[in-house]
């Protein structure tokens, strides 16, 4: 029989050690139930002892010193509360033992979802690399509302908000596929409201263009000065671009196809003549390297990716924008600054959303009938106003 005394810590420090393979009891006097188990290695460990359906039970609560006195007791209490509703915290700790982390559910949702259906699947891998390692190994109905909100507010404040929404919407995705895949746990993302986003509308403006241009014409790696020189004189998206094959290439029509772009339709998109004239050029420089097969086909070859096409063109931005002296620009800002000059010289709201393949319900009718005759006419015009910008003319 256990010996009652006041769980304190002066008390808890006269518990003498026992022997190899013996152990101690005692019980708290104040919270009934509460035990403490000192062991021959001296580790003391706080129990529950409790009628738990019919049968004498004793269900771990903590280790001390980890656990504080106060602490036992107060968990001694909602255990006795839960049991009292008719619970057994004993199945629900193993069945919590079984459940998978969210490492696990993670990897099951790039397996079944991700990777099968969405576009930007190697997107969501990112962020799981870069914020959710933090849950790989906790179980996922450990993970608490608290616990997605602490982390909405260090990604918002380290990488924006804009990073902070995506990742919460990610994390809510994946609850609600394991509650789809019969997880019985609720979604601790489901309440928790995005941060107010302010719509971006930077681009390339007139103070800037010659100095970006500048900048990316000093540009050692010609592979990645011919990316950027694409993306700003068509506005195609940058996955778009880096996945471009030559066999996408018409040069006889002057123009590029994109099989599988953002809005889930193909899309030829018109190029410029300065733009063909740039990717015969980096045709023939592409020969000289020494290049396999499956790289040839790219017309941005990479020989470190294992797609054979480049992947990831930041640190090249980051030279482009350290030498023009420009800051808080995206790349993706470079297919609003095509955009914006096609307004600045009178282009309508129309012929802007065909050219950058950008779609909206009222505009899909239109787009529908537009040729690419006046779409290229339009590209052309805000192409040559920007090189007549950039020369200060």
């Amino acid at each position: 029989m256990a010996n009652e005394i006041n769980f304190t810590k002066q008390e808890l420090s006269k518990i003498k050690t026992p022997q190899k393979n013996k152990r101690i009891y005692k019980r708290d006097i104040k919270e009934k139930g509460l035990i403490l188990c000192k062991t021959h290695t001296g580790s003391i460990s706080f129990y529950l002892r409790k009628m738990v359906d019919g049968k004498d039970g004793r269900i771990l609560i903590g280790h001390y010193p980890e656990l504080s006195i106060e602490n036992a007791r107060k968990k001694a209490l909602a255990l006795k509360g839960s049991i009292a509703q008719g619970k057994n915290p004993q199945k629900d700790k193993n069945k919590l033992r079984q459940e998978i982390t969210f490492g696990e559910l993670w990897q099951k949702y790039m397996d079944f979802h991700s990777k099968l259906h969405k576009k930007s699947w190697q997107e969501d891998e990112d962020y799981y690399k870069r914020h959710l390692q933090g849950f790989k190994t906790t179980k996922i109905s450990n993970i608490s509302q608290s616990d997605i909100q602490n982390l909405q507010s260090k990604v918002s404040a380290k990488n924006g908000i804009f990073v902070a929404n995506k990742l919460l919407a990610i994390i809510s995705v994946v609850f609600n596929k394991a509650i789809e895949w019969g997880w019985q746990g609720v979604n601790p993302a489901r309440n928790i409201k995005k941060f107010r986003e302010k719509s971006r509308d930077r681009f390339l403006k007139e103070d800037e263009l010659p100095r970006f241009f500048e900048a990316l014409q000093e540009e050692e790696n010609d592979l990645f000065k011919d990316y950027f020189y694409i993306s700003i004189f068509t506005g195609i998206r940058k996955s778009n671009i880096l996945a471009t094959k030559w066999a996408d290439i018409d040069f006889d029509q002057k123009n590029l196809y994109v099989p599988d772009s953002k809005n889930g339709e193909p899309q030829n998109f018109p190029l410029s003549d300065i733009v063909i004239d740039i990717l015969r050029k980096r045709k023939i420089a592409n020969k000289k390297l020494d290049l396999k097969d499956f790289q040839s086909q790219w017309v941005f070859p990479s020989f470190n990716s294992a797609s054979g096409h480049l992947e990831e063109p930041k640190k090249a931005w980051n030279r482009i924008k350290k030498r023009a002296k420009i800051e808080d620009l995206r790349i993706h800002d470079l297919r609003r600054t095509l955009g914006s000059y096609q307004a600045i010289n009178g282009s309508s709201l129309e012929i802007i959303g065909k050219s950058l393949n950008q779609k909206s319900i009222k505009a899909t009718k239109i787009y529908a009938r537009l040729s690419n005759d006046p779409v290229r006419n339009s590209v052309d015009k805000a192409v040559d106003k920007m090189l007549e910008v950039s020369k200060g003319l």
